[in-house]
């Protein structure tokens, strides 16, 4: 059975996971919290190539900042659409006014944008807020 390599949003340590299609019950193998928690994942400098380059699932990640209206406004739809992708999508933020150096890295020049990580390459990008339905289909894309 192939496994998955999924980061603990909570300790950051690897878990190893049999693949399936939903899961009732996952837990870290560290801290014991559940690796089914869909909060968004806040990423910082210090942490960010750590979780791109040891999760196998998709990583959906917001680049937003706290002055920006259509980022607050996008905010509860980006953790809702979050919580109906347990162990499909990992859903992340990073915060552009404390992390300007991982905004630059990335070409940011307008949020909010999303950028769709996949085997830990930019798989997909968008700017610009966007609805439940849209959200998801880009997660999934």
């Amino acid at each position: 059975m192939q496994n998955l390599k999924v980061v603990c949003q909570h300790c950051f340590k690897i878990n190893s996971l049999p693949v399936k299609d939903s899961y009732q019950k996952a837990n870290c193998g560290h801290c014991k919290k559940s690796l089914l928690d869909t909060k968004p994942v806040e990423l910082t400098s210090k942490n960010f190539d750590y979780y791109i380059a040891n999760n196998d699932l998709p990583i959906l990640v917001d680049y937003w900042a706290p002055w920006c209206g259509p980022c607050r406004m996008m905010a509860p739809t980006f953790e809702q659409v979050a919580s109906t992708l347990p162990l499909k999508v990992l859903f992340a933020k990073v915060n552009t006014e404390n992390e300007q150096l991982l905004a630059s890295r990335f070409g940011i020049s307008g949020i909010p944008t999303l950028i769709l990580f996949k085997n830990g390459k930019e798989a997909n990008r968008t700017s610009g807020a966007l609805d439940a339905g849209s959200l998801k289909r880009f997660a999934l894309s």
